[in-house]
C-alpha cells in the first residue's frame, strides 16, 4: 500500500476522532505527538511528499548525544494528523490519549529521499521545545523481523544536554497546543462522550414525545 492507504486501513473513522486525511502540500512541518497507547511513547512525524513520515520513538527523544533511542517506523499520516489531540478508543489501532508535545519546522542536511534509502537522515529541528541536529539511524534488520527500525540520536550542538542536565520530557511533559496534561486531554474527551450521549437521549425522549403528542391529537 502506498499514499495514506495503510493508515486508512487500520482505522475505523465512525469509531475514531482521527483525520481521515488527503495527500497535502509539500513543506517541512514537523510534530512530536505523546501518545500513551498500550505502552507510553512518542510520534515523531516530519513532513516530506505530502505526508507525515512517522516513527514510534519508545522512550521519547533524549538530548544527549549518544543516547540511542529505538525508533520504530510506521504508516504515513496525513498532515491534518498534526492538529489532532485526543483518546482512540480502546479496541482501536492505537488506542490511547494523544497530545501535541512538540511541533515546528524541520530542514534535512541533504537529499531527505537519497538519504532514506540510504537509511542515515541527519535533520534540524526548529520547534517548542526541540532544537539543532538529530540523525535517523536504520538498523539492520533480524532474520524474520517485520518491523523497520531506527535510531533517533541527538546531534553534539548548542541545543545538546548532558546526562547531569534535567530530562526535557519530564521538565516539559505538557501539551504545547492546549497547555494540558494526557489524564486532562482524556478527561475532557470523557465529558464530550458523556455530553454527547446525553443529547442524544434528550433528542431521543423528545421525539417520543412528539410522536405520542401526535398520536392523542389524532384521536
Amino acid at each position: 500500500m502506498t499514499g495514506l492507504q495503510t493508515y486508512r486501513a487500520k482505522r475505523s473513522f465512525g469509531v475514531t476522532r482521527e483525520p481521515r486525511g488527503k495527500l497535502g502540500k509539500r513543506g517541512h512541518a514537523f510534530v512530536i505527538q505523546k501518545h500513551a497507547a498500550t505502552r507510553l511513547h512518542y510520534d515523531l512525524r516530519l513532513q516530506l511528499d505530502g505526508v507525515m513520515k512517522s516513527w514510534a520513538v519508545t522512550r521519547g527523544p533524549s538530548l544527549v548525544p549518544g543516547i540511542k533511542r529505538l525508533a520504530v517506523q510506521v504508516e504515513d499520516h496525513p498532515v491534518a494528523y498534526n492538529r489532532f489531540e485526543g483518546t482512540i478508543p480502546k479496541g482501536e489501532y492505537g488506542g490511547g490519549t494523544v497530545l501535541v508535545w512538540d511541533r515546528g519546522r524541520w530542514r534535512p542536511e541533504g537529499d531527505p529521499h537519497k538519504a532514506l534509502r540510504r537509511g542515515h537522515l541527519s535533520f534540524r529541528l526548529s520547534g517548542k521545545k526541540l532544537h539543532g541536529g538529530w540523525h535517523l539511524v536504520r538498523m539492520r534488520k533480524r532474520p524474520g523481523e517485520k518491523r523497520t527500525n531506527w535510531l533517533l540520536i541527538k546531534q553534539r550542538d548548542e541545543a545538546a544536554r548532558t546526562t547531569h542536565d534535567r530530562d526535557i520530557l519530564k521538565e516539559m511533559p505538557l501539551s504545547v497546543k492546549t497547555g494540558r496534561t494526557l489524564e486532562e486531554v482524556a478527561q475532557r474527551m470523557r465529558k464530550a462522550r458523556r455530553k454527547k450521549s446525553s443529547n442524544k437521549r434528550r433528542k431521543k425522549t423528545a421525539k417520543k414525545f412528539r410522536r405520542k403528542a401526535g398520536r392523542a391529537k389524532r384521536q
